[in-house]
């Protein structure tokens, strides 16, 4: 039996909110490199149950551990990384004193239906659920953006994940069925909807990654070290008309440079496809994305591929691609309004037969738990 905030704690919460997960439509790894994403929120969400302690003490439960039953413990101000979940817990708060936030104790109950290393921003959604909570808990003056912005500090400062700001910012002002458009380095944002006649389709392929391991952060030093061999300050800085110059770079430098400018164009060209509905320049995007990403940034795997062909080869579907960090994760794809449903099942079922993995059907609309 699932245990309530109730039986936990013996009383009831004071604070209830959630955060969602989200799936990035395109724009990889262009987030901590001042460029532009294009992510949009997704039903699953993570659910905070919260209420405020008179001593420093912090509880707390999550329900997603696997070890039911077990509270795990800290205080304010002795906030210690413990390579466990409690760290983005421990992070919050550590992030909020920082920043001058004033806070007491607080038990705190977490489920989330975000499926883990899945792609999706689990990480991301938990830390925007407690902020939220903690925002509402304590009356902290904070706005959705410093929310993404504190979120994105708990990863890097805390748990020691160098991630960039779309994650949180998704996490924290997108919404289902709308993209968000975002500068990540001028922190302006748009929402585009999602046009008439596709349905999205996500299926996490059962391989999962972790932000905080050596292959992210190696990418990420080496989009510093490019940049700094060219003289900007970041990719961003760099067009098309630089790669002649990027492609001089020692391997694999000048081929991380490609992706990230090429990755900042399709953004922006898929933005424009967007507004115009034109679904066969979305997918066709869409595959040079995921192309990119296996050769250029080799972020993919082989599962990833093995699903994407899947989607090459499906006539309901205009594109597909890895999404989120990669080495592992999940795909999106875009497919014939209607058929959706049907797409994602019958590819998840010749995934699962190819590969023995276990995908999980995440869009459109199922379950978390519904298995190939």
């Amino acid at each position: 039996m699932t245990p309530s905030f109730q039986d936990l704690y013996g009383h009831p919460p004071e604070t209830i909110v959630q955060a969602p997960g989200r799936v990035n439509l395109i724009g990889e790894h262009t987030d901590y490199n001042g460029g532009f994403v294009l992510p949009m929120a997704i039903p699953q969400q993570t659910h905070v149950e919260l209420r405020k302690r008179e001593d420093r003490r912090v509880r707390a439960f999550s329900l997603n551990t696997g070890q039911r039953g077990e509270i795990l413990e800290y205080e304010l101000g002795q906030e210690d990384r413990r390579k466990r979940w409690i760290d983005y817990l421990q992070g919050v708060t550590y992030v909020l004193r920082r920043a001058g936030h004033a806070l007491t104790g607080f038990e705190v109950r977490i489920h989330s239906e975000v499926p883990l290393g899945s792609g999706l921003s689990s990480s991301a959604s938990l830390d925007v659920s407690l902020l939220r909570a903690l925002r509402q808990a304590f009356s902290l003056p904070l706005d959705d953006v410093q929310i993404a912005l504190l979120g994105q500090q708990v990863e890097v400062d805390f748990v020691g994940a160098p991630v960039g700001v779309m994650d949180p910012m998704a996490a924290s002002i997108a919404g289902v069925g709308v993209a968000l458009f975002l500068d990540t380095r001028e922190m302006r944002f748009e929402r585009v909807p999602l046009p008439p006649g596709v349905d999205l389709i996500v299926i996490n392929s059962g391989v999962a990654h972790n932000h905080s391991a050596g292959d992210y952060r190696v990418r990420r030093a080496e989009c510093e070290r490019a940049a700094e061999l060219l003289g900007v300050k970041q990719l961003r800085d760099l067009t098309e008309a630089d790669l002649p110059r990027a492609e001089k770079l020692p391997d694999p430098l000048g081929r991380r440079v490609r992706h990230i400018v090429t990755e900042n164009a399709r953004v922006l060209a898929t933005v424009e496809a967007l507004r115009k509905a034109d679904l066969p320049t979305l997918g066709t995007l869409f595959y040079a994305s995921h192309d990119s990403q296996r050769l250029d940034y080799e972020v993919s795997v082989p599962e990833i591929d093995l699903l994407v062909d899947l989607g090459r080869a499906d006539p309901d579907v205009y594109g597909a691609r890895l999404t989120g960090g990669g080495f592992g994760g999940s795909v999106v794809m875009l497919a014939r309004e209607g058929a959706g449903a049907a797409v994602a099942a019958r590819i998840a079922r010749r995934y699962a037969d190819q590969s023995g993995q276990r995908p999980a059907i995440l869009l459109p609309q199922a379950p978390v738990s519904r298995q190939a």
